[in-house]
């Protein structure tokens, strides 16, 4: 898959010392949503300020589309679309003054049927006429993607994009984002709700202290690193647990009702199969279990946690 980004040994540190970024390595790819994930102050906002342009680097090289951020300005910005998480635009000029404002910016030639189309995909037409003040929050965050995306840029930089907005709105900026990946806008996508990163993201990055901690598929992230848990429901309570099974991750809960075995998600099934004849030869029966999987949250806590 093509790299629309590529960033190359890139770090930051200001004039106090503070190093933001520390030796930075990332392609990301055409027509994804990346995630970028990490705590309060780990790196996120200075990495996307970089290549957006809006930051120098003090080492490194940030290409966009094949474009150098640094020599190559011009050509860079107008790939990139950025959505901040402060809804910053002029309240007395119309959704369509707007947008159409926007696109001028980068110099492009007016397009009415470009920008209707863009309202409309972002169930913005009927609001056209509308000031910005008169609109909701969520209505305003989708001017902001509009106003974005009014330049036709092949990159979207989403910061924060559902923060203060509603579980039913923060869905529907889900279905947003994934409409405009399906017409091959590549999304990178920083955000605080873990939940949005696990149903949203192809690939997910975690970043703490100004490095990457890890950048992964998704479903190979959790695969790898995420626990499961097989939670049996016992017939008869047990006071402990029998000694043949001390060698096995086990613990009793609900009062010795319930008996939970954490395992490595990698892990081989034989290792249920041998649990399951021990407990049988040790008389030990269930009435039901169930499994569950670590959750992208618990994974980012661990990840972070080690990292600290």
């Amino acid at each position: 898959m093509a790299g629309v980004i590529s960033i190359n040994n890139l770090s930051k540190t200001y004039a106090s010392g503070f190093q933001a970024l520390k030796t930075v390595d990332l392609d990301i790819h055409k027509g994804e949503i990346f995630a970028l994930l990490g705590p309060n102050g780990a790196g996120k906002t200075t990495l996307i300020s970089i290549i957006c342009g809006l930051v120098t680097p003090s080492t490194g090289q940030v290409l966009v589309d094949g474009h150098d951020i640094a020599s190559d300005y011009r050509a860079a910005r107008s790939k990139i679309g950025l959505v901040p998480q402060e809804l910053k635009t002029d309240n007395f000029e119309s959704v369509w003054s707007t947008v159409s404002f926007s696109r001028g910016l980068f110099g492009k030639p007016r397009n009415p049927a470009l920008i209707e189309d863009l309202l409309k995909r972002l169930s913005l037409w009927d609001k056209k006429d509308n000031r910005i003040m008169t609109l909701s929050g969520g209505m305003k965050r989708r001017v902001m993607i509009a106003k974005a995306l009014s330049h036709e840029p092949t990159v979207l930089f989403l910061d924060e994009p559902t923060a203060g907005v509603d579980v039913e709105l923060r869905r529907d900026m889900w279905a947003v984002m994934s409409g405009l990946r399906d017409n091959g806008v590549t999304i990178i996508l920083t955000t605080h709700y873990i939940e949005e990163a696990e149903e949203m993201a192809d690939r997910i990055g975690v970043i703490n202290k100004g490095q990457l901690v890890l950048v992964e598929e998704k479903r190979e992230l959790m695969r790898k690193l995420g626990k499961k848990e097989l939670t049996l429901q016992l017939q008869q309570p047990l006071a402990r647990l029998p000694a043949p099974l001390a060698g096995y991750p086990l613990e009793l809960k609900a009062d010795g009702s319930e008996l939970v075995y954490t395992y490595d998600a990698k892990s081989q099934q034989g290792a249920i199969a041998g649990l399951m004849r021990l407990l049988a030869a040790e008389g030990v029966e269930f009435k039901d279990l169930q499994t569950k999987q670590s959750s992208l949250e618990e994974i980012f806590v661990n990840l972070v946690k080690a990292d600290a």
